[in-house]
């Protein structure tokens, strides 16, 4: 029996039945990460003395009948932008170095109770500004698939590590498609949950009114069983929702029968790769053969969902990073003179050319005299997008689309050229800037040997809708590894 291959909830059902135990998995994850982690660098800090202590605890506790649930016993990976008592926390900056939080973040603690090993935390893009992982202090995360290409951002690492069997599930987070983008370069399944179903208190800001903690796993089964281990409504958390219903795997069917499915012709033009758009026709049509209705139509606004996405996510950013300034904790400037200067220096050492950009882009939009012109107009766009989607799920139950306009890129091609790199964010980032739930699922493999994934998009707090046609377009293809090839 290879472990490494198995999903969460199948790992979790061996342990339970007593075919493996929690500590045989986490060695064969710790085993995974040191024979492979020098070529992918997925992960910030493996923590293999907490984990191999914890996975002692866990056994015992699965022995007793004290956890029961479907991820006990599982290895685990977060993204380093949540915060984990004892444990360091660095969103892949110099300025966080030396971070050790004094508390867990609400959904990795919702976790812990579900009875998983943390592993360590996962690089990412440098305070999740970036959309390859090559913005990291720490250097780049390599793609599974291909070492020369990135793994997508900013939750790289967390998909890398999924993708390299370097756990058997992550944490990601998503403000502009930070979950599902890498998911789709990675060749794996990630949601992004309706804005506030998954408390933000813990996870160090970008974007506040768009950041949302979402799963990174190998089937869309594990995600919707880890989507549902950690929504929670939360009062520590003001934007958290409390919900009627969190029972995401009642979704898990394999009937799409006369289900509405919408596919935007805007996310069909220029500067779609010919092989992504051919693979994700071919997906819809799996699902028209299962007896999903198929339609075309029109999405207005497509064209200015990046410039106010920009605005706002700079302009939240800006105030968010403002703490970060070497006095409380984190880096500090060791040669300064005064107050002012230490500000000065300890920022301008501790933050990456990506934060400092976006930092200045933010500070400019909000500064008087701009706030009117770009700040308020953002924000009416971003209105008028959600009025968008709105009128499009008067008539569709989901809506399909590409994750990214091409598969990976190599290794220094984006990161060259910002624009570009903002330009792949295209069909992601209007579903944050509505607070829509999305999910990216593997739907082919183009001829660099590179995954290529499938955008499902559904109503505000209507997971279930794409989870079930995530589900049953999966029952068509099987789990690729990047090991299979």
């Amino acid at each position: 029996m290879d472990l490494l291959s198995l999903t969460a909830v199948e790992l979790s059902k061996k342990i339970k039945a007593k075919e493996v135990t929690v500590m045989e998995a986490t060695k064969a994850v710790i085993n995974q990460i040191e024979k492979i982690e020098d070529k992918i660098n997925s992960y910030v800090t493996v923590d293999k003395e907490g984990a191999l202590r914890r996975a002692e605890e866990v056994q015992k506790l699965i022995e007793e009948g004290s956890l029961t649930g479907p991820l006990a016993g599982v290895p685990v990976a977060i993204k380093d932008n949540m915060c984990t008592k004892g444990i360091l926390t660095t969103c892949s900056s110099k300025i966080l170095e030396n971070f050790y939080p004094t508390y867990t973040a609400q959904a990795v603690l919702n976790l812990e109770e579900a009875g998983v090993v943390i592993i360590g935390k996962t690089n990412m893009d440098e305070f999740a500004m970036g959309s390859t992982t090559e913005t990291s202090a720490y250097g780049p995360t390599k793609n599974p698939w291909n070492i020369e290409h990135v793994p997508g951002g900013s939750s790289g690492g967390s998909c890398s590590a999924v993708s390299a069997n370097e756990c058997f599930f992550a944490l990601g987070s998503d403000t502009g498609g930070s979950i599902r983008q890498p998911s789709s370069f990675c060749g794996v399944t990630g949601i992004k949950p309706t804005y506030g179903t998954v408390s933000r208190y813990g996870l160090i800001a970008y974007g506040s009114s768009l950041d949302q903690i979402g799963p990174i796993a190998k089937d869309v089964t594990d995600c919707a069983v880890i989507l549902e281990t950690i929504a929670s409504y939360d009062k520590k958390d003001s934007t958290s929702v409390a919900r009627e219903d969190y029972n995401f795997t009642e979704a898990l069917v394999d009937d799409v029968s006369g289900m509405k499915i919408g596919i935007p012709k805007d996310y069909f033009g220029e500067g779609l790769e010919e092989e992504v758009k051919e693979a994700v026709f071919a997906a819809a049509k799996e699902l028209e053969k299962k007896g999903a209705i198929i339609e075309e139509f029109d999405l207005g606004l497509v064209d200015y969902a990046i410039p106010a996405y920009y605005v706002i996510a700079a302009a939240e950013a800006s105030s968010n990073l403002a703490r970060f300034d070497g006095v409380k904790y984190g880096y500090r400037s060791e040669d300064y003179n005064g107050l002012h200067s230490m500000y000065k220096k300890t920022r301008s050492e501790g933050f990456g050319q990506e934060v400092k950009r976006r930092i200045m882009l933010g500070s400019f939009v909000l500064s008087s005299g701009y706030y009117d012109a770009y700040y308020l107009k953002a924000l009416r766009t971003k209105a008028l997008i959600k009025q968008e989607f709105d009128k499009a799920f008067e008539k569709y139950d989901v809506i399909l689309g590409p994750a990214a306009p091409t598969t990976a890129p190599k290794i220094g091609d984006s990161l060259c050229d910002p624009i570009k790199m903002y330009l792949g964010d295209i069909y992601t980032i209007s579903v944050n800037l509505a607070g829509l739930p999305g999910i990216s699922i593997p739907c082919g493999i183009d001829s660099k040997g590179l995954p290529i994934g499938l955008q499902l998009i559904g109503d505000c707090f209507k997971e279930k809708n794409i989870i079930r046609a995530a589900y049953a377009f999966e029952q068509t293809r099987d789990y690729i590894s990047p090991f299979d090839k």
